[in-house]
């Protein structure tokens, strides 16, 4: 990624708004319109202008209780953030597509660096991937070995509660 770039967008306030919709990594108009400098209603009038260009795997409308969940996960502070309207959610596709509706310098070069974003995090789920697989091979070569490592690492991850008594200084009558 260039210089220029990560100066006009930084990495990490493209991956806090990607979210996952409908089993696909999006990111909001509204969310859009921020980085691009340009009002969410000027950003759908745009798409709406060229809807052709959005099939359903590109970009859908969010419904109610998409708009819910999101709202319960801190994706967006409230409804009222959307100002009535329900958003579009772009996919990795149709981030791509809008640089072919929006002309601005700007929206060219937030574009290539929220679809370089999309292919970073691609390529560190494949990774994942390979990690799991590793592990797996491992647990069937070293059989039994490998399940007591795996035994530990559970236990230093998530340690068991033991039911403790409180300490501190306690009121009469208080147990």
């Amino acid at each position: 990624m260039s210089q220029e770039l990560k100066l006009i967008v930084p990495d990490e306030k493209i991956i806090r708004r990607i979210t996952l919709l409908r089993g696909e990594k999006v990111i909001l108009d509204v969310h859009l319109a921020e980085l691009y400098h340009v009002e969410t209603r000027a950003l759908k009038q745009a798409v709406k202008r060229n809807i052709e260009r959005f099939p359903k795997d590109f970009m859908f409308e969010v419904n109610d209780m998409e708009i819910d969940q999101m709202v319960s996960q801190f994706v967006i502070p409230s409804k009222q953030h959307l100002g009535g309207a329900k958003p579009f959610a772009f996919t990795e596709a149709g981030v791509a597509m809008l640089s072919s509706v929006l002309k601005s310098k700007r929206a060219v070069e937030v574009n290539i660096g929220i679809v370089r974003t999309f292919i970073a995090l691609r390529k560190m789920a494949l990774n994942y991937k390979e990690v799991i697989q590793r592990l797996e091979e491992m647990e069937s070569k070293y059989e039994g070995k490998f399940k007591e490592i795996f035994k530990l690492l559970n236990y230093l991850i998530d340690p068991p509660v033991k039911n403790r008594q409180e300490i501190g200084f306690k009121r009469k009558g208080e147990k």
